[in-house]
């Protein structure tokens, strides 16, 4: 009995070499997916795709990436959905139409395989896990499984409603979202096939119902916001000495603070104060594993003049003070 789903990513890609993806086809044709002849990518990363046949037209992915960026090619294909979730770190996934859907633990996004034809997946954390539903719409109306056709679910509803405006939905993390998907990376293997049948019509059930008015979106950001964000994100993390007001870093990125806030928050997850605190705290724990430096100069290395300031963010993050970090993992 395997339960490789619920290990964390960096122990589930530790055997692969970079620029490398592999993908372990389960009892699966592929040939309504991306993962067919066609399919390319670039990284100088690594990834593992473990993907399974549910239903005729119907199959489940487990994703798992560790890197910055991959670049993907395939077949066009307006008659095909893939709907992604988001288990663990950040994906944002440059479409067609140059829009950009993050998504974070918990998020959902839908979209035709026509959208992320030649597209861009950029990992601002480094990594990603989470599960892919491919869907032939097409196979979907003509031979839907019995719980779906009880309830008169098709391809074709499915489209309109979700990828007929702009070929994209992304809708944040909610209990319901959460209570569909979290079950799946802890099963026995036996196991395996009639929970994926099981959630996957669950999953298409919700879906169904849910009222898309009156249901908050995720936003969408051009590729230009994108970018001066990453630029920010560089500027602040090459230099932890100096600290950066929203106002200067929107006076030099000509950006209004609303929307580097917003922006900055949608890329890497957090505010950008709670974003660099963690960011300096974890640069500080290496420092205090492998430099002979005291603490305050540990601190202020990372732009804290105080080392009581220092001291109470680095418990913050860590639950425990830097000293006994120091003593606990120094000679391990």
């Amino acid at each position: 009995m395997t339960r490789k789903h619920d290990k964390n990513t960096e122990d589930i890609l530790k055997d692969i070499p970079n620029g490398k993806i592999i993908i372990n086809r389960h009892n699966s044709t592929h040939e309504n997916t991306i993962f067919n002849k066609d399919f390319r990518y670039c990284s100088n990363g690594r990834g593992l795709v473990d993907t399974y046949s549910v239903f005729p037209g119907i199959e489940l992915s487990f994703n798992y990436y560790y890197a910055n960026c991959f670049e993907f090619q395939h077949r066009p294909v307006h008659s095909a959905m893939q709907i992604n979730h988001c288990r663990s770190g950040r994906m944002g996934w440059k479409m067609q139409d140059q829009s950009t859907i993050y998504l974070g633990p918990g998020d959902l996004s839908l979209h035709t395989l026509h959208s992320c034809a030649d597209s861009a997946m950029n990992l601002p954390l480094g990594y990603y896990q989470g599960v892919s539903v491919f869907i032939d719409l097409n196979a979907l109306t003509a031979t839907p499984p019995d719980i779906l056709s009880e309830a008169g679910i098709n391809g074709n509803n499915l489209y309109a409603k979700f990828c007929e405006q702009a070929g994209h939905t992304a809708i944040p993390a909610s209990e319901k979202i959460e209570h569909i998907f979290s079950e799946l990376y802890d099963l026995p293997e036996r196991m395996y096939l009639p929970y994926f049948k099981l959630k996957v019509q669950e999953l298409l059930l919700f879906l169904d119902m849910l009222d898309l008015e009156n249901t908050k979106r995720l936003n969408q950001y051009v590729s230009g916001q994108v970018e001066t964000i990453k630029e920010i994100h560089s500027l602040m993390t090459s230099d932890l000495k100096r600290h950066y007001t929203i106002e200067e870093l929107s006076k030099q990125y000509l950006m209004n603070t609303t929307t580097l806030k917003s922006v900055f928050k949608a890329v890497y997850g957090m505010p950008i104060a709670s974003y660099m605190k963690e960011y300096r705290m974890k640069s500080t724990s290496n420092m205090l594993l492998q430099e002979d430096k005291s603490i305050s100069e540990i601190a202020a290395a990372v732009g804290y003049k105080s080392q009581s300031k220092f001291t109470s963010a680095f418990r913050d993050i860590f639950q425990i003070l830097p000293t006994a970090y120091q003593k606990l993992y120094r000679n391990q």
